[in-house]
């Protein structure tokens, strides 16, 4: 069964009947993706719903000047996606990018609301991902505005424990607004007080 993983962490929420299972099975599509290989580059309308099945992904945006700045990663278990180019079928100005090797399992729109029409479990489900990925950015946006480097590095390790020790510290100072070198202090004063 292609979705196996998926339909797995979908059962951590609710349970799903055999024929549920096999709904789902034949709406998704199951992918490896290459280090460095884009899901999505922006100008493209967010065709997917991503789950992780291994590896990671970092979704960014680049500005004017061409620095990139790192908006979330999503790792095994996890789902990634430019929710809004989904929904409005608009252009993101976001890419989606493998961080590592990765294999994932994708769901076209239609094949989605298919789902959520026939499987209102799975419409609960993914209601209440959508919502936590929601308060996730919420949250991140009130740390980027309220808390010290150094705050917002140890809510980052809170919150990507399974990408901490795999990450680039160029990555890693990319999502916190820092320069590589502000990260190397942090981390040496945080293991000095230990």
């Amino acid at each position: 069964m292609l979705s196996k993983p998926l339909i797995e962490h979908l059962e951590t929420y609710l349970p799903f009947e055999e024929d549920e299972k096999a709904l789902i099975e034949s709406k998704v599509s199951r992918r490896t993706v290459k280090r460095k290989e884009k899901i999505l580059q922006m100008g493209e309308i967010c065709r997917y719903y991503t789950f992780v099945v291994s590896g990671s992904f970092r979704m960014y945006i680049t500005d004017a000047g061409g620095k990139e700045h790192n908006i979330l990663f999503a790792a095994e278990g996890d789902w990634i996606s430019d929710i809004g180019s989904f929904h409005t079928e608009k252009v993101s100005e976001s890419e989606i990018q493998a961080i590592e090797n990765a294999e994932i399992i994708q769901i076209q729109q239609q094949d989605l609301y298919h789902l959520y029409v026939h499987l209102e479990k799975l419409n609960r489900i993914l209601r209440v991902i959508i919502e936590d990925k929601y308060v996730e950015i919420q949250n991140r946006v009130f740390e980027n505005i309220s808390s010290t480097a150094q705050q917002r590095y140890l809510s980052f390790l809170k919150q990507y424990p399974k990408l901490a020790n795999r990450l680039p510290n160029t990555q890693i100072a990319s999502y916190l607004g820092i320069t590589p070198e502000f990260l190397s202090m942090i981390r040496k004063e945080l293991v000095t007080r230990k």
